[in-house]
């Protein structure tokens, strides 16, 4: 029981850590503009890269990874704590240590929704390539940075963001424009 509820508390508090919009928060806050309005119609950092600048960019990005480090990072802490704090010693079956890492995922999974089906944002939001580098990270540094480096050959060599099943689905719509030629190049205006 102990697991579900610290598991529930746990997912609820990463989706809202994944659902604050950081890329429309900077649109609105810099240039007064909706962001999903613009561009790829994303919140993403590629978006606001192509719609307010590297700068503000730059920081959407980093809040993003963030997002999905702090998610992990909260699990982590959180479901052990939880699972001394409301049942003093756990029984054997239930150990945190066996258990925690199904929160972590869990968490990981939640944020990642967060960001994409975002509750202030009326379930829209950014496609989670950030948010799910930051969650790769907290997870696992070296495999977060393999594919970040994977990730970042990739956009040196054809200047386009994309990858992953989840983050594929979620570009759905730039991949049609880059089927028909339209999606702009990093540094081109939308």
């Amino acid at each position: 029981m102990v697991f579900w509820i610290a598991g529930a508390v746990g997912f609820a508090i990463a989706y809202l850590l994944g659902s604050t919009p950081s890329g429309y928060l900077a649109g609105k806050l810099l240039k007064g503009i909706d962001i999903r309005e613009r561009g790829s119609k994303s919140t993403g950092a590629t978006n606001v890269l192509r719609t307010l600048g590297k700068w503000p960019a730059l920081v959407v990005l980093l809040v993003d990874v963030l997002k999905g480090v702090g998610a992990v990072v909260f699990a982590r802490w959180f479901y052990p704590w939880f699972s001394t704090v409301s049942s003093g010693t756990p029984p054997t079956a239930f150990d945190p240590q066996i258990l925690e890492p199904w929160a972590v995922c869990l968490a990981g999974l939640a944020v990642l929704l967060g960001h994409g089906r975002s509750v202030w944002l009326n379930f829209t939001g950014g496609k989670s390539v950030a948010t799910g580098l930051g969650v790769l990270l907290a997870m696992s540094w070296p495999v977060g940075l393999g594919a970040a480096m994977v990730f970042g050959v990739a956009l040196a060599a054809f200047r386009i963001v994309a990858g992953g099943i989840y983050v594929i689905a979620r570009h759905r719509a730039n991949i049609r424009r880059l089927l028909a030629g339209t999606e702009p190049r990093l540094g081109e205006v939308a």
